[in-house]
């Protein structure tokens, strides 16, 4: 058997610039924060002094105290050591916990940006993603950048600070050894650099292969039963296994990256110790220097490593985290097509018709699905539109409601045209109900009030009754608070339906979409939901897209399309005289009586 293939790819792609990404998270997002994040520096600034005092007092407790054996200063130094280490604790407590509720905000504000800027984007932009993608953006990379964002921000100020006071200190003590021992840091500063764009790509790929397993988990979870049914556990199992592998094999790549970073620093710092060592052992010999001195700029020597060494792993951390923003801007940079016009009114309906006047739709990969087509629903009529599949009508469907956007003519709504009113009250004028119940992991009445504002417990019981749920929700062991699980899992396809209705119904709006509306339930459902329906359309707009003979033959138009256009059009008995296509499709038993 053939396995499908995934419809995303980890694909390489040029890092863009580090300064460009972190200027644009300080931009967006850090500004916000200005005010704690000068106080944090200020804790910063006083623990790396503290530490800088540490190697200094070095020099006081080897000459003063152990050679000059003097018990008075001896107190003095030790009480000294003690207040330094108590200042340096606690200021680093304060700085440590400010930075990271500063970084663990910004991911937030980060996260919500994603899933503000999602909820509004195009739905054709959906149908050119994996839901598992888009989650793996919103929760894998922005874990990334969260320990990215958190470890920086709280680290390199803290390195960079305590590594500016002990260089001081090495100064203060011998300004010749200093020059030749801090030649170790623009040295590593380049080999970190070289191998930090070598560290992006390899982790924009690595997060790319985890959102193409986010993905592919998500498609097998969701199609389990269909899994089972044609016994293909162990071809999923291998495609799983697969992509997990290259997971593994390009976060590998990623840590045999960043462990370079130690050997070259290790290695540099290594020469600079062994030079410090014969060039300071001799000036102690020959009396130019004090052990004291020389003991006091080794250890700021070696304390300014450190906080060297960790900005070289930090730095890993950024280019890693920054691999992540990139696809996370990446996201967010992508403009909906589909927006409200500046001057956009609200949409005020007295009549609800609809109208479509010569309108063209084309997808974006060229295929055309309407071609100048045109048809008009009268307010309070029923209008079905019936043909074979791609003919066009769930698409006339999308384009009322502007889930798309035609290339050519207009979409009126009581001769308002909708490019020219906003979404928002575009969309409260209608009731959707497709095949695709989308039913969320919540209660039976938290579904059906899903979209009515300031509805009582009576006008949700009073849905599922018209829509023909209510009996079967009783009949649940928690009744209307019972949580149907992900997608409505717990209940059958007619029960699903049913909600969906009730749903619809609650919101009472004057144009009611009807795609395939009464399709998953059985013969007896249908006739109690079709009739609840029937009650609902008085007054009201309809346009149906249906199989089933029962849902369309009292419509007061029925239009037939073929590869995007209208070939027939009017009521069911007239259109079986014509015997055209609407006749053979009824003899074929497209529709069901």
């Amino acid at each position: 058997m053939k396995r499908l293939t995934l419809s995303t790819k980890a694909k390489q792609q040029d890092p863009i610039e580090t300064s460009t990404l972190v200027k644009r998270i300080i931009r967006n997002y850090l500004k916000s924060y200005q005010g704690t994040l000068w106080i944090a520096l200020i804790f910063m600034i006083i623990a790396a002094a503290m530490t800088g005092a540490q190697a200094k007092l070095m020099e006081p407790i080897i000459d003063d105290v152990f050679m000059g054996e003097d018990k008075t200063r001896l107190w003095h130094v030790a009480s000294f050591v003690f207040v330094v280490f108590l200042v340096r604790g606690f200021a680093t407590y304060i700085h440590t916990v400010m930075m990271s509720k500063i970084g663990q905000r910004i991911i937030a504000d980060v996260q919500k940006d994603m899933v503000g800027h999602l909820v509004h984007a195009d739905l054709g932009y959906f149908h050119n993603q994996t839901s598992g993608g888009l989650i793996s953006h919103v929760v894998s990379d922005a874990n990334v950048m969260r320990t990215a964002v958190a470890e920086t921000l709280t680290g390199i100020g803290k390195n960079l600070f305590t590594l500016i006071f002990l260089v001081i200190v090495m100064f203060y003590q011998d300004w010749k050894l200093s020059l030749i021992a801090i030649t170790i840091f623009p040295l590593a500063g380049y080999a970190v650099s070289r191998l930090g764009k070598k560290l992006r790509r390899a982790s924009t790929a690595a997060q790319a292969s985890i959102a193409d397993l986010s993905s592919l988990l998500n498609q097998s979870f969701m199609g389990i039963r269909h899994i089972k049914a044609y016994g293909m556990e162990g071809e999923e199992k291998s495609r799983i296994n697969n992509i997990v592998e290259r997971v593994f094999q390009l976060r590998y790549k990623v840590l045999r990256t960043s462990a370079l970073a130690t050997p070259i620093s290790e290695t540099l710092a290594g020469l600079a110790i062994v030079t410090i060592i014969l060039y300071g052992g001799i000036q102690v010999i020959e009396g130019v220097t004090t052990p004291g001195k020389l003991l006091s700029f080794i250890t700021a020597f070696m304390m300014a490593y450190e906080p060297m060494k960790r900005l070289t792993k930090l730095n890993n951390v950024l280019q890693i985290g920054l691999a992540a923003a990139q696809r996370v801007f990446d996201l967010l940079d992508t403009k909906s097509q589909i927006v409200d016009q500046k001057d956009a009114k609200e949409l005020k309906i007295e009549k609800p018709s609809v109208t479509i006047e010569n309108v063209t739709f084309a997808y974006p990969d060229g295929t055309k699905a309407l071609d100048q087509i045109s048809l008009d629903v009268a307010s309070g009529q029923t209008v079905a539109l019936v043909g074979a599949s791609g003919s066009g009508k769930s698409t006339i469907l999308n384009l009322i409601p502007r889930f798309y956007e035609a290339q050519e003519g207009k979409v009126l709504i009581d001769g308002h045209d909708v490019t020219e009113v906003t979404m928002a009250s575009l969309r409260s004028q209608m009731a959707l109900v497709s095949q695709e119940v989308a039913l969320f992991n919540e209660s039976i009445h938290d579904n059906i009030a899903y979209g009515s504002d300031d509805v009582s417990v009576e006008d949700v019981q009073t849905a599922a009754k018209n829509a023909a749920a209510y009996d079967f929700i009783m009949e649940l062991p928690d009744g209307f608070d019972t949580i149907v699980g992900e997608q409505g899992v717990k209940l059958s396809g007619g029960q699903r339906q049913r909600i969906a209705i009730a749903r619809a119904m609650l919101r009472n709006a004057p144009i009611l979409l009807l795609d395939e509306a009464t399709s998953a339930l059985d013969t007896q459902s249908e006739r109690a939901v079709q009739e609840a329906l029937d009650k609902l359309q008085q007054g009201r707009t309809t346009l149906v897209v249906a199989h089933r003979l029962s849902t369309i033959m009292h419509a007061d138009t029925i239009y037939v399309l073929d590869q995007g256009q209208v070939i027939e059009q009017g009521k069911h008995e007239d259109l079986l005289a014509q015997e055209g296509a609407y006749a053979q499709l009824y003899q074929m038993n497209q529709f069901e009586g």
